[in-house]
């Protein structure tokens, strides 16, 4: 494909809830003003698909709207074949959810969010993954002006190397503001339920429930806890430099 000359920034939208999804539309919305908003969104929900990448049989990608694209794979699919393929130029920026539902603690490693945002940025595009903290009765308002506030000054700015900011927004009445925050820990119950269907066969749900969550009050999980928006940088550098010193005197 051809690529256009410098103009408007370019603003890639994209999620793991589908195209769908109400988060997605409001996210859209609340960008417009800011450049041109492509969304190149999977055709259905891919909730915790994490950073996985279609290689063993084509993809099909569908136009459905202006600037509006779906395609039949994962978020990092969609946002390798918008930057590769689908859009006239580079994007200035990524910017994916809303998700409906929060990505805190370890579910930045499960999270097809978070993964798209991660991929933007191993694509050398600033990036930011945003999911509203709720359970049902999502009201996106709030979330959408945070995120066209944040996505505003990143463009302005740019964003440390490698780094990716994960957004968490408390679905409030009133947020009190915005902490910057490190990546918390659940801790849960059963996580496996093993159930029998009718002909007496046995089936699983994998999902346990959060009994408490630890790590401190500067972590995510703290500040959505008491109203806050939860910023927590996450860099792809994933080495624990700390255990280097220890390791290296083992012998193999």
């Amino acid at each position: 494909m051809k690529k256009r000359g410098k103009g408007k920034d370019i603003i890639l939208v994209s999620n793991d809830d589908g195209i769908r999804s109400e988060g997605i539309k409001a996210l859209r919305a609340a960008l417009e003003s800011l450049g041109e908003v492509y969304v190149v969104a999977p055709d259905r929900e891919r909730s915790a698909a994490s950073h996985s990448l279609t290689l063993h049989r084509p993809l099909r990608v569908e136009k459905i709207g202006p600037r509006e694209y779906t395609v039949d794979g994962t978020p990092t699919d969609c946002i390798t074949l918008a930057v590769n393929g689908i859009l006239p130029r580079r994007p200035s920026i990524v910017v994916a959810g809303i998700n409906k539902g929060g990505n805190l603690g370890e579910d930045i490693s499960y999270s097809g969010t978070v993964s798209a945002a991660m991929e933007g940025t191993l694509l050398g595009i600033p990036a930011i993954a945003v999911s509203l903290v709720s359970r049902k009765n999502f009201d996106f308002k709030s979330a959408a002006r945070f995120a066209r506030k944040l996505a505003k000054r990143i463009l302005a700015k740019g964003l440390p190397k490698d780094t990716l900011l994960n957004v968490n927004i408390p679905q409030a009445k009133k947020i009190k503001g915005a902490r910057i925050t490190r990546q918390g820990k659940r801790v849960f119950g059963d996580v496996v339920f093993e159930k029998v269907d009718p002909r007496g066969k046995k089936y699983y749900w994998i999902g346990g429930n959060m009994l408490r969550w630890e790590g401190g009050e500067d972590t995510d999980f703290a500040a959505i806890s008491r109203g806050y928006i939860s910023i927590t940088p996450v860099h792809l550098d994933h080495t624990n430099y700390s255990a280097i010193s220890e390791l290296q005197y083992w012998k193999f």
